[in-house]
Parts: structure tokens; sequence; C-alpha cells
């Protein structure tokens, strides 16, 4: 006979019997995750705007360079390589680096929080995630770091947020800088 390499299959019919004993808890744990996506989302909209003033288009053309860019990567390297040739002013520069900066240490958390496995335990209570990454080091290949959704993560997780909001109302404060810099 041989052993499964698979994980158990959870038991649905406890989970849902206990599921409502959890449920506060599923719930701002749920919301925490969509409020990030929501903010995360947003934040990498506005950087239509920066795209639309460095190339000196309508929003319509630069929403459709944003677009065929298939990765917030490719988004951001092309604003970055924009800026070094439209924006003469350093310490603008520096700011739209820095925004970019934070957006990318946020993009961390989501990433992490949209590309995992949810682990429950026998109330419905999310208890973990497990990273659905793999990571190689010199020695092994290692799959899917699991992390706890205790308190300290709860925690992180309503600071990335907070940080979120505090990007998006910067970049807001920082694109008519922009803009009437590339009208100079």
């Amino acid at each position: 006979m041989t052993v499964s390499k698979l994980p158990p299959k959870p038991n649905f019919s406890a989970l849902e019997a206990t599921a409502p004993e959890s449920a506060g808890h599923r719930t701002n744990v749920l919301a925490l995750i969509g409020n990030l996506i929501f903010n995360w989302s947003n934040n990498e909209s506005l950087f239509i705007y920066v795209l639309m003033l460095l190339l000196s288009t309508d929003e319509a053309s630069a929403a459709l360079v944003f677009a065929t860019l298939n990765t917030t990567r490719a988004r951001l390297d092309l604003i970055q390589r924009l800026a070094r040739i439209k924006i003469r002013d350093p310490a603008l520069d520096r700011e739209l680096n820095k925004l970019i900066e934070r957006f990318n240490d946020t993009t961390q958390v989501r990433n992490e929080l949209t590309h995992c496995m949810y682990t429950v335990d026998e109330s419905g209570e999310i208890v973990q995630t497990q990273s659905m990454r793999v990571v190689q080091t010199r020695a092994s290949l290692a799959f899917g770091e699991t992390r706890p959704v205790d308190e300290a993560r709860l925690k992180a997780l309503s600071d990335t947020v907070r940080a979120m909001i505090r990007i998006n109302r910067d970049v807001w404060e920082f694109l008519p800088k922009l803009e009437a810099h590339l009208q100079q």
C-alpha cells in the first residue's frame, strides 16, 4: 500500500458545522485582504496618470500603454525610464522613485496574500498561509513557506493597508507637481 503525498482532505461537514463560531475572525481577515487588494489596485491605477504626463498624451492612450505591459514591474520600469529622460528636477525624480519604492514594498504583501493557499483549522478560522512560490537557495529548493495568520500578522496587514492609503494620498499630491514641472 502506498502512502499519499497529499495533505489530508478537510472534514467539510465539521467545518461547515463549526464555521459560524469563527465567522467574525474570518470576516476580519477577509476584510483586511479585500482592503489590501482594493487599495493596491487603486494605487497601481494611479500610475496611469504618471505615465500620461510623462508621455504627454491623453488618459486613454496612457491606459492602453499601461495595459499592454502585462506586469506591474514592467509598467513601473517604463515610468522610471521615462522619468529619467523627462524629469529635470532631482528632488521630483527622488519623490517619484520613493513613491514607487513604497508601492513596491506593499506589492510584496499583496502578492503574498493573493498567491497563497489559506489553511483553516477545525473551526474554520484562517490560521496560516502557504506561499505558492518556489524559493531556491544554493543547497535546495523549497516550496510554500508557511506563515501563521496571528495577531502580529493581522497588525502588519493593517499597517500595510494604512501605508497604501498614504501612498494614494501622496501620489495625488505628486501628480500636479509633475504636471507643472513637465509644462515648463
